[in-house]
């Protein structure tokens, strides 16, 4: 109990740094959203278990404004979903599962290097890169068989 007071109150401590008012279901969003790649649908379905009383429409305003203010980015993973994750810290790259929609994240510091390597030859200023393979998870691929 006391880490997720703890989280909580992370939660508002960042909301507050960037002047927004820390209001409670901003701070359970951003609760939500540090536990995984989600979309809004998951989001909403995971905050009225905890708030009955929220509403879709709360969900897809606070995360408009979540995304401006830089604390969460939002992911294309296939043309029909946007996933959401806290802002990272450092470049990370991901991996989706095909049959359960499953999201990995993982580093790869040939990345980097690639990223230099092309900004140098081809004289861009490349301000982010993303990389995202598919496949099936260790689950998924047990189920093919």
């Amino acid at each position: 109990m006391a880490s997720k007071t703890k989280s909580l109150k992370s939660n508002r401590s960042a909301l507050n740094v960037t002047g927004l008012r820390a209001t409670s279901q901003r701070a359970l969003i951003l609760e939500i959203i540090r536990h995984g790649h989600l979309d809004a649908d998951e989001i909403y379905r995971q905050a009225r278990a905890k708030q009955p009383r929220f509403s879709l429409s709360t969900v897809y305003r606070t995360l408009q404004v979540l995304k401006k203010l830089g604390l969460v980015e939002e992911l294309h993973f296939d043309e029909t979903h946007h996933h959401y994750e806290m802002k990272p810290s450092s470049e990370h790259q991901h991996l989706v599962c095909l049959g359960c929609g499953k999201v990995v994240e993982f580093e790869c510091p040939l990345s980097l290097k690639m990223k230099e390597d092309i900004a140098q030859e081809k004289g861009f200023e490349i301000t982010g890169a993303e990389i995202r393979m598919t496949g099936y998870c260790p689950k998924c691929r047990q189920k093919r068989k």
